[in-house]
């Protein structure tokens, strides 16, 4: 390979690399435009976007806590609640994506349950009660789901 050739390779790989390094996040919504958009979305919709909502909190809540920073850690974990509940509520009374956010629900748990084992003693109380608030939802769809439906 010529000099020539080397040096317009390593410009293009160095431009293609500067290109491809741009930030992913560039163009994902915020957390308040998420939220925006899944309070004014029709009710079939709204079970995917706050789980996505609530997924990202769970994220940051797990971050967080992996940093050290416990009171930071229980806020997300606040909102992780608040956005499966939301979540919870719409798919139940919409009857759309039932499944697919019990299962966003029971994987969240498993998560929250690797995290508090990862907790220092006075700091697992908040993560063991937003698992049970997560295991009592996913119970509640389960009972949409399965329940009595004009059986006699």
């Amino acid at each position: 390979m010529s000099i020539r050739t080397t040096i317009v390779v390593l410009l293009a790989a160095v431009s293609l690399g500067g290109f491809l390094s741009l930030p992913a996040h560039a163009g994902e919504e915020t957390i308040d435009q998420m939220i925006a958009k899944a309070d004014a979305a029709p009710a079939g919709e709204r079970p995917a976007l706050y789980i996505r909502i609530a997924r990202q909190q769970a994220e940051a809540a797990d971050k967080l806590y992996q940093s050290g920073d416990a009171n930071g850690g229980k806020a997300a974990l606040n909102n992780v609640v608040t956005y499966a509940g939301k979540a919870s509520d719409a798919a139940a009374s919409s009857g759309k994506k039932l499944k697919d956010t019990e299962i966003a629900l029971r994987k969240m748990a498993e998560k929250f349950r690797d995290v508090k084992h990862n907790l220092a003693f006075e700091d697992q109380a908040p993560v063991q009660q937003a698992i049970d608030q997560l295991e009592k939802m996913r119970t509640d769809l389960l009972a949409v789901m399965f329940g009595k439906k004009g059986r006699k």
